[in-house]
């Protein structure tokens, strides 16, 4: 079964792109941490407009069909089926998981942020989703703002669901492994792979962490 399959896929080192308007760039940095073994890639563009945000996406299915990654939208149901995404990520407002479901069909991967509260995993597994998400917790620096999870929360959410889990903010190779010992499937991670001097190398560090 598809989709039992690409739920399989949210595991290990989840990168998701920086902000960043030059396409050849991104590109060429997403290619790096391909070839350092990340197993999901997430378009996210906070900056672009939607003709840029278009042409991107379509330009990383390309890339990730290549590489046989999983790859995932941010925000945009609407963006992912354009190009054919294998799936969309939703934040606390960017629609329901039904919604989500009805336009995308029922073998594209639906994942939910769940921030620091298990009410809202067990809700979105309920309504359907295919994996759900916690953090941050560190420090983000694209997320300064962001609410602060706890282990508890994984430790909690592993015993209560076999969805795949994904933990985000401020992960680093440092402190990644207490995540994946907690109970997180994968580490979702942007400035820590996409800002380091050798993209490549860091992102193969976090395979082999999510590998151990």
């Amino acid at each position: 079964m598809r989709l039992q399959r690409l739920r399989s896929s949210i595991k290990g080192l989840y990168a998701i792109t920086p902000d960043q308007l030059d396409t050849a760039v991104l590109l060429n940095k997403v290619r790096a941490a391909l070839n350092g073994g990340a197993e999901v890639l997430q378009y996210r563009n906070k900056i672009a407009d939607g003709e840029l945000r278009s042409h991107q996406a379509r330009a990383l299915r390309s890339l990730t069909r290549e590489y046989g990654v999983t790859y995932i939208i941010n925000d945009d149901a609407s963006l992912a089926l354009e190009v054919d995404a294998d799936g969309v990520h939703l934040g606390g407002e960017d629609g329901s998981v039904v919604a989500a479901r009805t336009l995308l069909g029922a073998d594209k991967l639906i994942g939910v942020s769940c921030y620091n509260r298990g009410s809202l995993a067990q809700q979105a597994e309920l309504d359907g989703a295919d994996y759900i998400a916690f953090g941050a917790f560190f420090t983000s620096s694209v997320k300064p703002e962001a609410v602060v999870a706890s282990l508890d929360v994984l430790q909690q959410a592993r015993r209560q669901t076999q969805l795949p889990i994904v933990a985000i903010g401020g992960i680093t190779v440092e402190n990644g492994e207490q995540l994946l010992q907690a109970g997180a499937d994968a580490l979702a991670v942007i400035s820590a792979v996409f800002s380091a001097t050798d993209i490549e190398q860091t992102a193969r560090q976090f395979s082999v962490l999510a590998d151990r």
